[in-house]
């Protein structure tokens, strides 16, 4: 029987349309801009991590990368955001440390943390630092430790956010060093660590970066680190942990797409996050600052997050706070 040429071409078109299907998914999504949305306010880490990122990331998926900055809720109207957006791999979410606080902080979470999304990378950890008004009675990690043992809730800790990193890391110093101060809530690390400057709190948990300015001032007193290892931004001040075996405390930050997206693409993109951010213009935002860039396969950042939010839920627990 003889085909006529009609019908050769619908043939012919249809086996193509069937064999473009499987990739059909990757070739819609390069021909749009990528969107990073950013549970923060412009000009803080997650922000410039995620400008820095987007700049590396644009040339290797060949797409523009931009970002858009939804803050509040502690990252969740970002995350909310993300987790119901189309399922091309080009609405993103960078996240940071509270992606895995909020589960416990939150009675009611309008998205679940495991299930709605898509991990693609880490990005980097960023240490924080045990700092102390000037003439606070203690200069080390062992005498503060013996002062607040011998006087619960005497001394005071500065909380720059409730849920927030560094309010973690208290938490995580108090449950693991069997004290409890008082807790002093603020909006924010700047007040917060006005407050400390002024004697107004005694102790506070703090970024390298918000602190470094102060290191010659004689207007803090350095106490500890949280990374495992000494930072050379900080010399002669020890690793909390030399004091608290294994004690580590850190801020993470990462890049998840919504549930749903085809692995392809999520592989697609975890190359072009891990590729740029070993750039050493991407290194620049935060090595400086006693960070490291952290980057991961994307069942290495699933795993990570579920152990991660176990973790923090005995640490909030312990807290008893709630978000305001």
């Amino acid at each position: 029987m003889r085909l006529s040429k009609k019908t050769l071409r619908l043939g012919i078109f249809g086996a193509m349309l069937a064999l473009a299907l499987p990739t059909s998914g990757i070739a819609f999504a390069a021909s749009n801009p990528v969107l990073l949305v950013v549970g923060a306010s412009p000009g803080g880490d997650t922000d410039r991590l995620a400008r820095g990122i987007a700049k590396e990331m644009a040339p290797l998926l060949k797409q523009p990368v931009i970002v858009e900055n939804k803050p509040g809720a502690g990252g969740n109207i970002a995350a909310e955001y993300v987790a119901r957006s189309a399922k091309d791999g080009n609405t993103l979410l960078v996240s940071y440390s509270s992606f895995s606080v909020n589960p416990s902080l939150y009675k009611h979470l309008p998205f679940n943390p495991e299930k709605d999304f898509s991990p693609i990378s880490m990005l980097a950890e960023v240490p924080a630092v045990l700092v102390a008004r000037k003439d606070f009675p203690a200069s080390t990690v062992a005498e503060a430790i013996r002062l607040s043992k011998a006087a619960p809730d005497k001394y005071s800790f500065a909380i720059g956010g409730v849920g927030s990193s560094v309010h973690m890391a208290t938490a995580s110093f108090e449950m693991q060093a069997g004290i409890k101060g008082l807790n002093v809530p603020f909006n924010g690390t700047t007040p917060a660590l006005q407050a400390l400057l002024g004697g107004q709190v005694d102790l506070m948990f703090a970024t390298a970066a918000n602190v470094m300015p102060f290191l010659n001032s004689g207007r803090l007193k350095y106490l500890g680190v949280t990374s495992e290892q000494p930072m050379p931004q900080f010399p002669g001040v020890p690793p909390i942990g030399a004091t608290l075996k294994d004690f580590s405390s850190k801020a993470w930050f990462g890049m998840f797409a919504p549930a749903g997206v085809p692995r392809a693409r999520i592989e697609q993109l975890n190359r072009a996050v891990v590729e740029g951010a070993h750039h050493a213009s991407f290194g620049q935002l935060i090595v400086p600052e006693g960070g490291a860039v952290v980057t991961m396969a994307p069942d290495e950042l699933s795993r990570f997050v579920t152990a991660d939010i176990k973790r923090y839920a005995q640490i909030v627990k312990f807290t008893g706070a709630s978000p305001q």
